[in-house]
């Protein structure tokens, strides 16, 4: 069997806390690997530990490698606590890594932690005697800064865990612990980061996407689905819900100024949203907006917009750059689905000159000649719902 240790990092602030972040901390590792044959996850102090069969490696370490709250992974090999032991799992753990990777056999190093101070030998002499040995049976040179091969020991009060490799992982907080949220997804490039960034600090989330056919075909649905699979896989999301938006929009685009019909677009999102988050015991709507990159994304226009929610709304995006927002959705894994050229029903009915200043008096004029709080309860009501 293969033991891979999981590390976390913020978890250790939370003090009274930390046994409530630590359970949604493993049982989120739990669903990581809940379908891989024989995987077993239990909690020895400080750490997560997994154990799938050797063969499972690659699978495994790639879904810990999403799961927020885990700063980094190390697959290895367990040992029992005692220096002959650890010293023979080092140097065929050592050996095994460069077989896999031949480019790390130029140099090593041996970096020992002792988690039980009550083992009679000392990290620094830990060091020493594995060093020798390895250098010994594989020939390898020492290079304590720059080492091609890192041969990592943590010894445990029952075992000691040797590995060759430190994988990143995502960091944050566990999902699940900071509340539950409704993510305003469309198939753009934001609202997917803004969704994984929510998740990152902890907020389990829903989705909700509007479809406005004919004007949008199905494979502008297919799309949204499509993003949220990706999403799934980093346990940001997993339900979505398909709000019809064709005629409420043609309402509102004929209800008021041109200049306005975005606006007035999203307001009504807000609105069902707000109904949305009542149902699914959400807290907060969030949603790709990011300040100035649109016409529509000035801070008068987010403030009568945001004056349609009952809830807190949520803008991860709103500083970021335009690159940096694209650098984060080549590293989740929507890019490419986010750029296929299936247009979502905000760019349906947008005026070439719309409003940056839009005020609460003119908007409410214009939604005056609808009712706005029936058409948002119709829409809520007939949501289709879809599971990945």
């Amino acid at each position: 069997m293969l033991s891979i240790l999981c590390r976390y990092g913020e978890l250790f602030l939370k003090s009274g806390n930390r046994g409530f972040f630590l359970r949604a901390m493993a049982d989120n590792v739990r669903r990581a690997v809940r379908d891989l044959p024989d995987a077993k996850v239990s909690t020895p102090y400080g750490r997560i530990l997994v154990r799938v069969p050797d063969e499972l490696r690659e699978d495994a370490c790639a879904r810990l490698e999403r799961v927020f709250g885990l700063v980094s992974l190390s697959p290895g090999v367990e040992a029992e606590p005692e220096i002959a032991a650890i010293t023979a799992t080092a140097v065929s753990e050592a050996r095994a890594a460069i077989a896999r990777r031949p480019e790390l056999g130029r140099s090593f190093k041996v970096e020992a932690r002792r988690a039980n101070k009550q083992f009679p030998t000392r990290s620094h002499d830990i060091n020493c005697h594995v060093g020798g040995a390895v250098k010994d049976a594989l020939g390898l040179p020492v290079d304590v800064h720059k080492p091609g091969l890192r041969l990592g020991i943590e010894v445990h009060a029952s075992t000691a865990y040797v590995f060759a490799e430190i994988r990143p992982a995502p960091g944050g907080l566990p999902v699940g612990v900071s509340g539950r949220g409704l993510l305003l997804l469309s198939g753009g490039i934001d609202s997917p980061v803004a969704g994984w960034l929510a998740a990152k600090r902890g907020l389990a989330l829903e989705a909700l996407t509007f479809h406005s056919p004919p004007f949008t075909g199905e494979r502008a649905k297919d799309k949204v689905v499509s993003l949220l699979r990706v999403l799934s896989r980093w346990q940001v999301a997993s339900t979505l819900r398909v709000a019809h938006f064709t005629d409420t929009q043609q309402r509102l685009r004929e209800a008021g100024p041109a200049d306005l019909a975005v606006v007035l677009y999203r307001r009504m999102m807000v609105r069902v949203a707000s109904l949305l988050c009542e149902r699914t015991r959400c807290s907060a709507i969030v949603t790709g907006e990011n300040l100035g990159q649109v016409a529509s994304q000035t801070l008068p226009n987010m403030a009568t917009i945001e004056q349609a929610a009952r809830h807190l709304v949520l803008r991860p995006l709103l500083t970021y750059d335009k690159m940096e927002t694209v650098a984060l959705a080549r590293h989740i894994g929507t890019y490419e689905t986010s750029s296929l050229p299936y247009e979502d029903c905000c760019s349906l009915f947008t005026p070439a000159h719309p409003a940056t200043a839009a005020t609460l008096a003119e908007v409410e004029v214009a939604e005056a000649k609808l009712d706005v709080a029936k058409e948002a309860n119709e829409i809520a009501a007939n949501c289709e719902r879809i599971v990945v």
